[in-house]
């Protein structure tokens, strides 16, 4: 038997008799004990925690399976597969719709040559009596856009309305335009074309007439057309024009004055229950 084994202990190393027909294996204590403090790589309740070589669900312990998931079934705190939308979804959206009037090629020559741009003139609102105009250049068409809008978002100002149309007639000035506007009846839609028709659009006006009585360059026109819509006066802000800020119930409202029957009506029943 000695001569069928021979183990070198002292080299550290295990060399085998060829003519031996059999061999005897090493001590493998240091090994075993190596192996049992490695996490993941022995049997039982503890196979699989880390999931580098096997699946999450590998091994029969409880606790099988990847510690980060709760369950061990890969379904983590974001849904299925432990990975979650990363809040881009959650951005508020805002209610701005825009509308390209005008995109023109402009040339600057210089000394070196001509250099080609794109200007953009592009109306933004949300149909909730805020409009806005913007301009931008760029070298592209879509980046000259995103200028616009970036710029009309800045400059949106605040329509006011009677239901459906404007309070009362207007003319609208800028430069060489001129665009007159006018209250129209429930029904009778938007009656203007061209570059205002995105702007009363947009508004979220029903119901309007308007005639351009100036220059009919694009941008003349829908800067005319907002400077009457933003110098546009109601029943209430006239009142205390007038007279100063005065208490609700001495002020008559746009609804009195429209309806002057259904409120005299409400009034004299209000006198009757008193």
């Amino acid at each position: 038997m000695s001569e069928e084994k021979n183990i070198n202990v002292n080299a550290g190393q295990v060399s085998r008799n060829p003519n031996a027909q059999t061999q005897s294996r090493p001590n493998t204590n240091n090994f075993n004990r190596d192996r049992a403090r490695r996490p993941g790589t022995g049997t039982g309740a503890g196979t699989g925690n880390f999931g580098q070589f096997q699946g999450p669900q590998s091994g029969s312990g409880p606790t099988s399976g990847d510690r980060r998931r709760p369950g061990g079934q890969g379904q983590g705190p974001r849904g299925r597969g432990g990975r979650g939308p990363r809040g881009f979804n959650d951005r508020p959206k805002d209610d701005f719709e825009e509308k390209v009037v005008t995109i023109r090629r402009v040339t600057k020559v210089t000394k070196g040559g001509r250099h080609f741009r794109f200007a953009a003139v592009v109306v933004v609102g949300n149909k909730k009596g805020q409009v806005g105009l913007g301009t931008g250049k760029a070298n592209e068409v879509p980046d000259a856009i995103k200028k616009a809008v970036k710029e009309a978002k800045k400059n949106l100002i605040r329509v006011p309305m009677r239901g459906t149309t404007v309070p009362h007639e207007i003319l609208g000035t800028y430069g060489a335009g001129k665009v007159l506007i006018k209250p129209a009846k429930e029904g009778a839609g938007l009656i203007a074309g061209g570059p205002v028709r995105a702007v009363v659009e947009l508004a979220g006006i029903g119901d309007i007439y308007t005639k351009s009585l100036g220059s009919h360059a694009p941008i003349n026109m829908i800067r005319a057309a907002l400077d009457g819509l933003s110098r546009m006066q109601t029943y209430a802000t006239t009142q205390e024009l007038r007279f100063g800020k005065v208490k609700n119930n001495e002020v008559k409202t746009e609804e009195a004055v429209a309806k002057p029957k259904e409120v005299a009506t409400a009034a004299a029943n209000n006198a009757v229950t008193k």
